[in-house]
């Protein structure tokens, strides 16, 4: 891969891996660091990139694995002078939930995409790349108020695919925990 081909894989997918990262940490200037780290190792092993199907899948995987070990590294790093017991009163989510929420985003992510792509379009470009309506609109070529009607339907749809698995996952659990 070359200099220029990796400068334009980081503008590409810069944002996303950043979003994703603050899912996990919760803190920007953690999320910029996780960012950063995976930049690093991708451009350590750029001459064997070509032999992945998606460098994006590979740098995601990358970005969720790296905030996982930072995570965990948390739980022991004693910071205040408390003992490790003490990181789980705290305010900030406990790896469990954090897992949970990377999960959820796991299943919202599935359910855009099995959406009719005019919807996955600009609810990627809006609520996980973060672009403004003006942006969508010069790159989609669409109205404003049909890229607000195709916005409102794609965010009703996620919602209502969202809670016929939560209403699903949740049967299947009640009846396991009949059968124990």
């Amino acid at each position: 891969m070359t200099r220029t081909d990796f400068n334009n894989l980081v503008m590409k997918i810069s944002r996303k891996l950043y979003v994703q990262a603050y899912h996990f940490l919760g803190d920007q200037s953690a999320s910029e660091d996780a960012v950063q780290e995976v930049f690093v190792k991708l451009w350590k092993i750029r001459d064997s990139l070509d032999s992945y199907n998606s460098v994006e899948a590979l740098a995601n995987t990358m970005t969720r694995n790296y905030c996982i070990d930072q995570i965990r590294k948390q739980r022991f790093i004693d910071k205040s002078g408390e003992s490790a017991f003490g990181l789980f009163l705290a305010d900030e989510p406990s790896p469990h939930e954090v897992m949970e929420r990377s999960e959820i985003w796991s299943i919202i992510g599935g359910i855009i995409d099995s959406l009719p792509e005019a919807y996955r379009e600009v609810l990627r470009l809006r609520d996980i790349e973060g672009f403004s309506y003006e942006e969508i609109t010069e790159k989609t070529r669409l109205n404003i108020n049909t890229l607000r009607v195709n916005l409102s339907r794609g965010r009703k749809m996620v919602r209502d695919e969202f809670i016929k698995y939560s209403n699903e996952h949740r049967g299947n659990q009640g009846a396991a925990g009949k059968v124990l």
